[in-house]
């Protein structure tokens, strides 16, 4: 095969190859409204933002592989902690509100079913970025993702999902509130966080 030929042939490969990957791996981003809580007291849910990006893999009609980072804000608003004040000798409660940031890196599976309906599905490796606890047990976390969606043709997604932490963060022994049931504390405090937001989804030429 001459030279011109390799280079004609190499040429015409190498346009398939990238037209084909534009069209299997489009890249995203993502953000909105996070209501966050720590599982195992009687506390308020936090407000707060996510946001993240990621590359959607397409490998069939039906399904997609999302690799994605998120930035995460979580923890649980008026959390009461009895103790005892040495100075008063008197039992008292105060209430705290516990923050954590987390940069979270995910994997989700998407099924699609009909013309936008999507299942959302996978893990994520939630790390520590900062927090207010006193005393914590664990700084980093593994959570699974589900959720469900709805995708446009514009790329645009409205999403709905509830991340499940499943290692216990939070010491309750430093926390601990058992003289009231109200305020009761149990032992194994995961984080709880619902997602409800938007994507969107570039379209690569």
């Amino acid at each position: 095969m001459s030279s011109k030929k390799i280079l004609i042939f190499t040429t015409v490969f190498l346009s398939l190859i990238k037209i084909h990957a534009q069209d299997i791996v489009k890249p995203g981003i993502r953000a909105g409204l996070g209501l966050s809580t720590i599982s195992e007291m009687h506390a308020s849910y936090k407000a707060d933002f996510y946001a993240g990006a990621f590359a959607q893999i397409n490998l069939t009609k039906y399904y997609s592989l999302q690799p994605e980072i998120n930035y995460s804000r979580q923890g649980s608003n008026n959390v009461g902690r009895n103790y005892f004040d040495e100075a008063a000798q008197t039992d008292r409660v105060e209430y705290r509100d516990l923050k954590m940031e987390y940069l979270s890196l995910g994997i989700m599976n998407k099924f699609t079913f009909g013309p936008g309906l999507q299942l959302q599905v996978g893990p994520s490796l939630d790390i520590l970025l900062n927090d207010n606890l006193v005393v914590r047990k664990t700084a980093n976390d593994l959570a699974v993702v589900a959720g469900i969606a709805y995708a446009f043709p514009s790329g645009i997604t409205i999403e709905a999902r509830f991340k499940k932490g499943l290692f216990d963060v939070l010491d309750s022994d430093y926390y601990y509130n058992d003289r009231n049931d109200y305020y009761l504390f149990g032992d194994y405090n995961t984080n709880n966080n619902f997602q409800i937001g938007i994507s969107y989804t570039f379209k690569v030429k």
